[in-house]
């Protein structure tokens, strides 16, 4: 028998509810519908830049290059900086609230589970974010909005003021390693776990997509929600093709519905 969405999202909730450890992982899809651009999708940011071009290594070797990642981030952190959480965002922070989710693991680079309430140490960020910028030489950490006024003035690329070495926003670029604490909190997380949501991403993107895998061959079960086909949704225990808000807002009223 094919379920519809409705039907669907009643049994995601009823997952949910039996569930003792609940992750989330979180991708661009849910965050386009709070105005920033998809990289990868058609009509999306790599489709109008190169990411080659900014790899991690010839951000290191070449000025030029650092140069033009600077303007590119000059231009695109207002997005980021000015987007608001979106109905998806604010779902995962409620079922947070109602003790039903234990973290959430985002390729995001935004903040937006942050601001919609989840606390800090409850998401982790293996794409790093774009909220601060870090020295490649010294390691001291800025607020992005800080460097953010020293570009706009005209200094691309800036420096640290400490060492003078290579400022960098403390995203992971192509080329550049993964960051090791990060990823161990997520494979924890998702080797725990009795629930794996998948939300926003279509899952062809290691290491992080490697995580729900980790997750079913520990025992979970595997929820994904993403607007299109992934490339694991024939591991999953429940797939509903659709917009994260849409699903998620459904989750969370019959959560609290059967909570009641």
């Amino acid at each position: 028998m094919i379920m519809d969405v409705g039907d669907k999202t009643d049994v995601v909730a009823s997952l949910i509810l039996r569930a003792e450890r609940v992750v989330a992982l979180t991708g661009a899809g849910i965050s386009t519908e709070s105005g920033i651009p998809d990289f990868r999708s058609p009509g999306g940011i790599w489709s109008r830049y190169d990411p080659d071009e900014f790899s991690f290594q010839r951000f290191l070797a070449s000025e030029t290059t650092r140069r033009k990642y600077w303007e590119f981030s000059r231009d695109f952190y207002p997005v980021v900086a000015n987007a608001k959480p979106n109905a998806a965002h604010l779902a995962l922070a409620e079922l947070y609230r109602l003790g039903k989710l234990h973290c959430v693991i985002t390729q995001n680079v935004d903040g937006l589970h942050q601001k919609a309430g989840i606390p800090e140490d409850k998401v982790i960020e293996i794409h790093g974010t774009l909220l601060f910028v870090v020295c490649l030489d010294c390691g001291k950490r800025y607020p992005r909005d800080e460097i953010q006024r020293r570009v706009t003035r005209g200094e691309i690329p800036p420096r640290c003021g400490a060492c003078g070495g290579i400022l960098k926003p403390a995203t992971i670029s192509f080329g550049q390693p993964m960051p090791a604490r990060e990823m161990r909190l997520a494979e924890e997380a998702a080797a725990s776990c009795d629930l794996f949501m998948v939300v926003g991403t279509s899952l062809v993107v290691y290491p992080a997509a490697a995580l729900p895998l980790l997750a079913k061959r520990s025992g979970a079960r595997l929820v994904i929600i993403n607007l299109t086909p992934t490339a694991h949704d024939n591991y999953a225990d429940v797939v509903i093709h659709g917009k994260a808000s849409d699903a998620l807002q459904k989750i969370i009223t019959l959560v609290k519905a059967k909570m009641r």
